[in-house]
């Protein structure tokens, strides 16, 4: 499968001080053999396996999952050029040869869920052979357990089948391995998910941001929902929503991280954990998210930070006008999610485009910020309860579900009655609410919405490229094999078929 699960593995060593949580201090003379002696050393090895996370939804996910759906586009700059590996996800043109692709971001989401996959594999082997507090050991196991089921799960939804690696690799020759079907990579996030679940502290006693009972819970539900298992989620559900430990905020805008305050709130379920400064844990996806050529004078007032550098190239994950237009009248999200920006450098007319206002949150450094990215929040265990419970036939009760959602968004309860009625309620209602989250697209594939969705939405990109931020200039239209390729999954990074026999 991979030269590079012996280096990732080595990586896992490259920890963390349990009181800096999540930092990474490289220790390069360590091994497995001769690090792994004590509590300190598995709650730091933990630690290094949540780093990954940073990556993921800072520079991956929002391409995988949110441009490659009909919520966010880039904004084409003609100076800058083509950006094929970014534009090839949202065109829906990402190019296959036998089963596999060379691009550059379908290949790095595969390494870094990999990554975490080694780290958890290093810890699960090694921990119940090493004495230390019990209760500290199931916590560090049960956080294990969670993370790899975690990166499975997203291989799963990206790629179908993929190598199902459950114990440390030591050599080139097993790296290598068949790809295992769907079944057994589902039935083994599931086993990791139930042995996760009575391990892991809840919300009041862990550690904020390390990943609770309630984060395996959800985590299990949203399994369980794509597996059309809704008794089963339904079941998992509950004792999250019974528990108290859980609120949404009392508006959408406070449900997402300040820059420093506001983490791991009442509504975070699960979030990864970034942090402003010079430590290496910042993020900078709000500076990839703009619409481009911005200058430093229409930077600052959106960033707050004392030294705002212009900033050229393509604009990525801007709103589409199609989900500009999924908000109902009155819904308070639309104005808390989607901001406008004018751009004097702008090809575009107009030049005033749309931005993900919700994630902008003002801070000191320009290129680094520390707001938190929610990998599952509250709202979305009530949109799942009643999306399993309309599913089994109990729609009456799945409809307060659905309200307490719309309520805190300032608008009536819904209309919609009937099982179909309901589940499309539910299905819209999840577009608005989790906009930007990285859900839409695991969303339309998971209900088989690939060719209803995607193709209009190519049609109405292809018919008027200056409503979806094209500039009005000869030949700035989409490229001739946009929207040609609807695969359900992701083809195989080519650089990592290149090291197996196998795909």
């Amino acid at each position: 499968m991979k030269k590079y699960i012996p280096v990732l593995l080595a990586a896992s060593l490259f920890i963390s001080s349990c009181d800096d949580f999540l930092t990474v201090v490289p220790e390069t003379q360590l091994s497995s053999a001769t690090f792994f002696k004590n509590q300190k050393d598995f709650e730091q090895a933990v630690n290094a396996a949540y780093v990954p996370l940073r990556t993921i939804v800072n520079d991956r996910a929002w391409l995988l999952g949110e441009m490659h759906s009909d919520n966010t586009y880039y904004a084409r700059n003609v100076l800058f050029g083509a950006t094929d590996n970014q534009e090839d996800l949202a065109d829906f043109s990402v190019p296959e040869s036998n089963g596999t692709t060379a691009n550059v971001h379908v290949l790095n989401q595969w390494r870094q869920d990999y990554l975490i996959i080694a780290r958890a594999n290093q810890i699960l082997a090694l921990i119940d052979d090493v004495d230390f507090d019990a209760a500290a050991k199931a916590n560090v196991k049960g956080q294990a357990l969670f993370l790899r089921a975690y990166a499975y799960f997203e291989l799963a939804r990206y790629f179908g089948k993929v190598p199902l690696h459950l114990t440390p690799v030591a050599s080139r020759e097993e790296a290598a391995l068949p790809l295992s079907e769907e079944a057994e990579i589902y039935a083994q996030i599931i086993s990791d998910l139930n042995a996760a679940i009575p391990l892991l502290l809840d919300k009041s006693k862990q550690e904020p941001g390390r990943v609770t009972e309630g984060a395996a819970r959800t985590l299990l539900a949203n399994v369980y929902i794509n597996l059309k298992r809704w008794s089963d989620a339904e079941q998992v559900l509950t004792p999250v929503i019974t528990s108290g430990k859980y609120s949404l905020m009392s508006s959408y805008a406070m449900a997402f991280s300040d820059n420093a305050a506001n983490k791991n709130n009442a509504e975070s379920v699960f979030e990864v954990q970034f942090q402003e400064g010079a430590a290496g844990l910042q993020g900078n996806f709000t500076y990839q998210w703009l619409p481009r050529p911005i200058s430093a004078a229409e930077l600052q007032p959106l960033m707050g930070t004392s030294n705002p550098q212009p900033q050229d190239g393509e604009g990525n994950n801007i709103p589409t006008p199609d989900i500009i237009a999924a908000y109902e009248p009155g819904d308070l999200r639309k104005d808390a999610s989607i901001g406008y920006v004018f751009l004097s450098g702008a090809f575009q007319v107009p030049k005033t485009l749309p931005y993900i206002l919700k994630f902008f949150k003002k801070h000191s450094q320009h290129n680094n910020h520390g707001q938190n990215f929610p990998i599952y929040r509250y709202a979305e265990v009530l949109l799942f309860m009643a999306e399993a419970l309309n599913e089994q036939g109990k729609t009456g009760q799945a409809i307060p579900y659905l309200n307490q959602v719309r309520t805190r968004a300032g608008l009536a309860a819904t209309t919609a009655t009937g099982q179909a009625g309901v589940r499309e309620a539910i299905f819209k209602e999840r577009r608005v609410e989790l906009a930007f989250e990285n859900k839409r697209w695991f969303d339309i594939q998971r209900t088989d919405r690939i060719q209803e969705i995607i193709i209009p939405h190519g049609n109405r990109i292809k018919a008027n490229p200056q409503a979806y931020y094209y500039p009005p200039l000869p030949g700035a239209v989409p490229r001739s094999n946009a929207f040609t390729n609807l695969n359900k999954f992701y083809a195989y990074p080519a650089d990592e078929s290149n090291l197996s026999p196998y795909f």
